[in-house]
Parts: structure tokens; C-alpha cells; sequence
């Protein structure tokens, strides 16, 4: 086998991932957001829209697995274990292997109260993932946590209940067309054990829908029913499966990834915070280490800082944020994820008007020192990632008069100095942060929030910009995706398809005339030249290294010497432009001139 064939085999298999993970296509996983509109519909969708933030579980048999098979660790997402991308585990040994599955300390009500404690509104988990194996007591197929494993009981009964008890939602994924050991499925056995030939219709009538008419008549009220990867199943088996749902759960809301745009919202790509507001019911899945599934060497855990600022950005972009825990083998949950979570737990608790039942940034867009929410009484809430080395904050663009800008410590408000000039305002804050984590500043407004959504220069914060906000020329500014390890996806704009007669432009807002450092986010194949340009006439040209890597790269000092719009523009001037694609921009202060 030559190295071409090789490449050309890794690259079919990472495209017919992507396929099954994600649809034919991003719009097809996503799906169409239907409307919701009567009083049924808006009941239904209300905990989905005031909640804005959920715990996923992806717990299975793989979980038993956590990665390792006969001796050998694979790294990526362990969901996937069975795959024959991963360790192909054939179907039979991996339905003998579930007999050992044996969560002993699996609890329940610990699972239920650390989503309270999170400050999570609802519980979504794994009923049947793409191997097969459900995690609950099917009648209509043996292969169940209950009647399989040594574990003997169901589950997902005590969990339901559990949520039910402190008064958060609890629904089902339930993976509609991949079923790895089930005749007919996508990506299962394509007979009987009998020798008779098994399509999708086959799997459809004997495993697919009796399950989802299971998981929706038997475990009480359910408020979502989250369908993953239809692939390329056709219209009619998800309209019957929409047709269900909504017969047995009519409060139930349905994923995007249903297909065919038959669900009830958008729901974006693993792992995919957008950097822009985006219209309509919608959400992002993401998790707290690297995988979904428990894997047995993944400590690569999330701070309670950073799932709070993922979760803000999400709610600040007009979203809702489900973020998943994997059981271990035990059944038990990590604890560095246990505590992250009831860290960032404890500061919802004291700021909840900055999760729930709010609106998006008026800015559209995140800010230099951290991002904004319009809570339900239609305050602004500035909420401070980075606490201000020279005191203040600024806001740019805000049109209307502040009546008080109070900072929020400990329940109590402290008044803040604020000014405005020339459409920024001015937030005077103490020299000491007053929480650990992330600060809170309520600004009440006069009037309807008006906002200029120009791309504005911070005066004392790095401004990073992606080219999303750019205007390309003679160049592709398209989304990118990839994944890091297997299933780790990562997602990006960038400009590409560069020639000379390239540029990607930018107008941007200076309240603070001077020199700023520009540095460049990009990948490449060895050295290349870039050129910057504003349009008083200033310009920086230089020369760095480039890898298939993103990453910043200096490239010097531009001066402004006024204030007000400018242009900047990024070309190309030397290199392989086939291989270079720029992702941001990114301004950092360093002198005034007033």
C-alpha cells in the first residue's frame, strides 16, 4: 500500500466522519429552526429560551471501555471506540463485552443535584448512542443496560425521577440513524443473525421507532427528545419519529439535528461558540474535558472560569449552552468536573440575572475586556473577564445616557463614576477586582438600548478581530473546520484563496489615537510576508514563519493620529499563497498621543 493511497484512504474516512457526525452537511445538522409560535409552542420552548443552560451525559458501555482496548489507548472522543475508525470492535464482541458493564455507584440524585448546583435548568442523557446500547429497560430490544449488564436495573427511572424531584427538566438523545449493532442501522450489520438481509426500513420498524415510542410513554413528562447525526436518513422516517414525539410529549422540544429541518431550533456543531449574534432558538453542545464519553486518561478539565465564560458567550451571542459530564466506569462523576461545575454553580447563584430569561449583546459581538447581557428588567450587564489594569472599562457605541452604572459585590451595589464623549462611555472601577472569577457591572440606561456596532479599538485592552468581521477581496472567507483528536472538533473563519491582488479590510473605531502593535493569527507553509495598511497611509510590512498551526505572529507598530473610522487592510505579499489563510487580527494600545 503506497503513501498516496494511504492519504487518500485517512482523508475518506475523515470526510465520511464528519458525514455521519454531522449530516450531509452543516445546514442539514443543524436543520431549519422551525417556528414556534402559539401558546403550545412558546410553553414548549420556554425552558430552552429563559434556561439557556443544560447538562448533557454521555454514559454507555463505552464509558466501561474508557478508551483502552486489548492493551491499546486511543485517544479522541471514546463514544466512538467500537467505530473501524477507532479500534473496530465487531459487533459481537462488543456486545459481549457490555455484559461487564457494572456502574456500581451510579446515584441519581447526585447526578440531579449537581445540575442544580451548576445552576443548570435541564438534564439531557444518552439513551441509546450510535453503538446500540441503551441505557435504559427496552422492551423491544434486549440489548439494555438492564437486561444485559451486570448492573440489572434502569437507570434512567431513578434519573427522571431525581430531576423531577428538584424541579429541573429531563430529556433523552436518542441516536436515531447510526446503530453499530443492530441490523439495518447506519453503520450496523447488514443482515440478520439468521442470514436474512436487513436495510434501514428493517431497522427503522424493529429497533428505531419502538425505542423512541418507548423513551416517550415511559418515564413521565420529558422536556426534550434530542435526535443526533441523521445523516443521509430520509424525510419520511424523521417526520414519523417528529410525528411521535409529539403525539406522546407535545411540551417536548425536538434538536435541530433531527433533520430535515423538522426540529424545533438550530443546533450547532460539537464543541462551536459562535462569534457573532445568531437569530431564532438555537444552541451549542460542548463538554467539560475533551471527550464525551469517559476516557480513562482525559484530565483535561475545565476551570469554573471557563465554563462560565463559555457559558455567558453563548447566552451574550442569543444561545443556550449544554455542557456534558461523562460518567466513569463506575457510574460515578469525576471529581475535577464536580467541582468545577459547583464552583461556577455558586457564582450563578449570586448573578443569575446574567444566565436566565435574558437578551443578547446590543453589540452583537464579544467585547476586548469581556461581554454583555440585557437582563429581563433591561439593564446592561457588563460581565468582566479581565479586570482593568488602569481602573476602567469602555463601551463603544452607546447612544444612550446612563442613569447609574453600579458594580455588584456580594448582593450589594457600589456606585461607579462613569463618562461619555463621542459615542464611548467610560466605567471608573476600583483597583481590586471584587470576585475571583468574573465581575459584574449593572448599568441602567434612559430609554431603548441604541448601539453602533462598529468594530472598535479598545484604548486599554488587546482587540482581536476575526476576518468574519472583515470585507474580503479577491480571496474566500469561509468557515473551517477540524478536529484536533478524533471527534475534537474546532471551528473557525479565515480568509484563503490568497493571490496578489488580495485584501481583507476591516473598519474599525479609535477612540485613542496612537501606536498600536499588530499581530496576525495564521497558518502557512514556511515564510511568509504580509502587509498591513490604514487608510491615513500608514502601513507595516513584515516577514514570519508560518505551520499548518494557527497561532499569533508579531508584525508591528501602526500609528493612528486621529480619531474616528479608519480602514485597515491585510494582503499578501510573498509565500505559498495556497497554503497561508489568516483567521484574526488582533490591535494591542501602547502610546498616546493626546
Amino acid at each position: 500500500m503506497n503513501k498516496l493511497f494511504i492519504i487518500l484512504l485517512l482523508i475518506f474516512n475523515i470526510t465520511l466522519y464528519a458525514q455521519e457526525k454531522n449530516g450531509k452537511n452543516m445546514d442539514e445538522m443543524w436543520g431549519d429552526q422551525k417556528e414556534i409560535s402559539g401558546s403550545k409552542g412558546a410553553k414548549r420552548a420556554a425552558l430552552f429560551d429563559n434556561g439557556n443552560y443544560a447538562m448533557f451525559i454521555h454514559w454507555g458501555t463505552y464509558s466501561n471501555i474508557a478508551n483502552k482496548w486489548k492493551g491499546k489507548t486511543y485517544y479522541g472522543i471514546s463514544e466512538w471506540i467500537m467505530n473501524p475508525r477507532r479500534a473496530n470492535i465487531s459487533p459481537a464482541e462488543y456486545m459481549e463485552h457490555a455484559k461487564t458493564f457494572n456502574p456500581v455507584n451510579f446515584n441519581a440524585k447526585a447526578i440531579a443535584k449537581l445540575a442544580k448546583d451548576a445552576g443548570m435548568k435541564y438534564v439531557v442523557i444518552t439513551s441509546k448512542h450510535h453503538d446500540g446500547f441503551a441505557m435504559y429497560d427496552s422492551k423491544s430490544n434486549d440489548f439494555n443496560i438492564a437486561k444485559v449488564s451486570k448492573f440489572g436495573r434502569d437507570p434512567m427511572k431513578e434519573l427522571a425521577k431525581e430531576c423531577r424531584a428538584l424541579g429541573l427538566g429531563f430529556g433523552f438523545y436518542y441516536s436515531h440513524n447510526q446503530d453499530w449493532t443492530f441490523p439495518g442501522g447506519n453503520g450496523g450489520p447488514k443482515q440478520t443473525a439468521n442470514g436474512m438481509a436487513a436495510d434501514f426500513d428493517y431497522y427503522f420498524k424493529e429497533k428505531c421507532l419502538p425505542q423512541v415510542k418507548e423513551i416517550t410513554t415511559e418515564y413521565g413528562d420529558i422536556s426534550m427528545v434530542w435526535f443526533d447525526t441523521p445523516g443521509d436518513m430520509e424525510k419520511k422516517y424523521v417526520a414519523e419519529l417528529v410525528a411521535v414525539v409529539r403525539k406522546n410529549q407535545p411540551m417536548a422540544m425536538i434538536s435541530g439535528r433531527a433533520g430535515h429541518g423538522l426540529g424545533d431550533y438550530k443546533s450547532f456543531g460539537d464543541m462551536n461558540i459562535p462569534i457573532e449574534n445568531i437569530d431564532g432558538l438555537w444552541e451549542t453542545v460542548d463538554v467539560t474535558n475533551d471527550s464525551w464519553g469517559y476516557a480513562w486518561y482525559d484530565q483535561n478539565w475545565k476551570s469554573p472560569k471557563r465554563i462560565l465564560k463559555s457559558v455567558i458567550s453563548t447566552v451574550a451571542r442569543g444561545g443556550t449552552y449544554m455542557l456534558n459530564i461523562g460518567p466513569a466506569p463506575d457510574g460515578s462523576i469525576p471529581m475535577e468536573a464536580q467541582d468545577a461545575l459547583r464552583k461556577s454553580g455558586d457564582w450563578i447563584e449570586k448573578y443569575p440575572q446574567v444566565i436566565y430569561s435574558v437578551g443578547a449583546s446590543p453589540w452583537g459581538r464579544e467585547m476586548a475586556w469581556g461581554d454583555v447581557i440585557v437582563a429581563a428588567n433591561g439593564k446592561l450587564n457588563l460581565c468582566i473577564y479581565n479586570w482593568p489594569m488602569d481602573g476602567k472599562i469602555v463601551l463603544p457605541g452607546l447612544q444612550n445616557t446612563i442613569k447609574k452604572a453600579k458594580l455588584l459585590v456580594n448582593g450589594k451595589r457600589k456606585k461607579l463614576k462613569t463618562s461619555q464623549k463621542n459615542g464611548w462611555t467610560t466605567i471608573h472601577l476600583p483597583a481590586k477586582r471584587p470576585e475571583k472569577l468574573i465581575s459584574v457591572v449593572e448599568v441602567a440606561i434612559e430609554g431603548p438600548i441604541k448601539v453602533n456596532h462598529s468594530l472598535s479599538l479598545d484604548p486599554s485592552y488587546p482587540t482581536r478581530f476575526s476576518v468574519a468581521f472583515a470585507k474580503g477581496k479577491n480571496c474566500t472567507i469561509k468557515e473551517k473546520q477540524w478536529m484536533e483528536k478524533f471527534g475534537e472538533w474546532k471551528h473557525i473563519e479565515q480568509a484563503q484563496d490568497w493571490t496578489d491582488a488580495s485584501k481583507v479590510t476591516w473598519e474599525v473605531d479609535i477612540m485613542q489615537p496612537g501606536y498600536y502593535q499588530i499581530d496576525l493569527n495564521y497558518a502557512g507553509d514556511g515564510k511568509t510576508v504580509w502587509r498591513m495598511d490604514s487608510s491615513e497611509g500608514d502601513w507595516v510590512q513584515n516577514q514570519q514563519n508560518g505551520s499548518h498551526v494557527y497561532k499569533y505572529y508579531e508584525m508591528g507598530l501602526m500609528k493612528f493620529n486621529k480619531a474616528g473610522k479608519h480602514k485597515v487592510s491585510v494582503s499578501f505579499v510573498e509565500g505559498n499563497a495556497e497554503k497561508a489563510s489568516l483567521k484574526e487580527i488582533r490591535f494591542t494600545p501602547l502610546e498616546s498621543l493626546e
